[in-house]
């Protein structure tokens, strides 16, 4: 099962994710962007992600790293199914229309679309 994760701890895990390697608190912050976030706030959000089994914690020396658990495509993918069930009652094609719909969709992003699925 994938774990539930608030904005807050997503923010982290999108850092871990990138850095693709095991990571200190202060090294997670640091990678932040645009936050005022202290010290234990990070780490704070990854003792509770750590719990959720979204990261791991490993010593190196007499600091503890963190790394994901937890896959970002595998979460994605999650989360996108929770979303369409939630507000497409499940339908990925009434998710399709209202993209195709959306005044946000060029006419690049859907001919790439169409490109991408051989329309």
């Amino acid at each position: 099962m994938i774990p539930n994760i608030s904005e807050a701890e997503l923010e982290v895990m999108q850092v871990l994710w990138k850095e693709k390697r095991p990571m200190k608190i202060q090294e997670v912050l640091d990678s932040l962007p645009d936050t005022h976030w202290k010290y234990n706030t990070v780490g704070t959000l990854l003792l509770r992600m750590e719990a959720k089994g979204a990261v791991t914690s490993a010593k190196e020396g007499r600091t503890i790293v963190y790394s994901p658990q937890l896959g970002e495509d595998e979460y994605k993918q999650s989360r996108t199914r929770s979303f369409v069930q939630k507000l497409y009652n499940g339908s990925v094609k009434d998710l399709a229309v209202s993209l195709f719909k959306s005044e946000d969709m060029s006419k690049e992003d859907i001919e790439e679309i169409k490109r991408m699925f051989n329309l």
